[in-house]
């Protein structure tokens, strides 16, 4: 299915158990996902008092940070049912962590304020016009200071380029997971300007996997 079809149909499985399972049974096997978090970890902010995962998942982003920065207070969101059984299981005797059933199709609940927002291959999930009014949530729950990091999935410049994405998962148009509404980076990261980010850029990207990242300035400096 096509990136616009997929759009407009608003497709997304990730409510359905099958899909979230099937999706952790895989995850560690994403061509070079780790260099992409290891870019992320290395832009983490050193200091961070509290910080947001959205679109948790599994919670491997979550881990990751938490472990970078242990003393940090979490708060992970995710929506899938199954997710959440393993996020809460992981989770349940952890009191910096706390797990928020939300679908970032809504706008975002009453979280706080925070010194990053952090995300793993999740917003693309959500249509265009979301993604941009979840990056302006994102932007006004940061402490001055704070940096936003998504660590995304972005449309390819060609379908050709997308095709070629596609045979490194060992997959095609027609098997590729009809939830996902990808977009042009260079559009992203212009929303994150027009929004109000500064050091907007992408830190690292292999084909159609990016790194974004926004830094919201602290004006009292």
């Amino acid at each position: 299915m096509s990136e616009s079809t997929s759009s407009k149909l608003d497709v997304n499985l990730w409510s359905t158990p099958e899909h979230s399972k099937d999706y952790l049974k895989r995850a560690d096997s994403i061509p070079h996902r780790r260099e992409g978090e290891a870019t992320l970890l290395e832009f983490l902010p050193d200091r961070i008092g509290r910080f947001l995962d959205l679109g948790s998942g599994g919670g491997r982003l979550l881990g990751l940070v938490k472990a970078a920065r242990p003393n940090a207070e979490a708060v992970a969101v995710d929506f899938s049912a199954a997710m959440l059984e393993v996020l809460r299981d992981a989770y349940c005797q952890d009191s910096k962590t706390s797990i928020i059933e939300h679908d970032l199709s809504s706008p975002l609940p009453e979280l706080g304020k925070f010194d990053a927002v952090l995300s793993s291959f999740a917003i693309h999930h959500v249509t265009h016009d979301r993604k941009r009014s979840l990056y302006g949530e994102i932007f006004e729950r940061l402490n001055p200071g704070g940096l936003f990091l998504n660590l995304e999935h972005v449309a390819s410049a060609t379908a050709n380029l997308h095709e070629d994405f596609l045979a490194q998962l060992g997959l095609t148009p027609e098997t590729e997971d009809p939830s996902n509404k990808l977009l042009d980076l260079e559009l992203q990261l212009s929303w994150l300007r027009e929004i109000g980010f500064t050091d907007v850029d992408c830190h690292w990207k292999w084909r159609e996997l990016a790194l974004l990242a926004g830094l919201k300035l602290d004006q009292s400096t």
